[in-house]
């Protein structure tokens, strides 16, 4: 096998995690909203939350997006 058929490969493994992604950030979303229909009181407090948590789970697909476009640009 050619090196840039590897690199290739070794770039779609790289994305693999963006799968764990988005079942996250589904199941974070839908958590989220149910707990602001339970209890409307906290709403604030756990929308800023909820906001900062998905900004950590979006923070690991942008890694895997970097590393995959490194991958392919080596």
């Amino acid at each position: 096998m050619e090196l840039a058929g590897i690199t290739k490969i070794a770039a779609a493994l790289a994305v693999l995690p963006l799968f764990g992604v988005g079942i996250g950030m589904g199941n974070l979303c839908s958590t989220l909203i149910s707990s602001m229909a339970r209890n409307p009181s906290m709403k604030d407090e756990l929308f800023t939350k909820g906001l900062i948590y998905i900004a950590f789970t979006e923070t690991i697909a942008l890694l895997a997006l970097v590393v995959s476009f490194l991958i392919l640009n080596s």
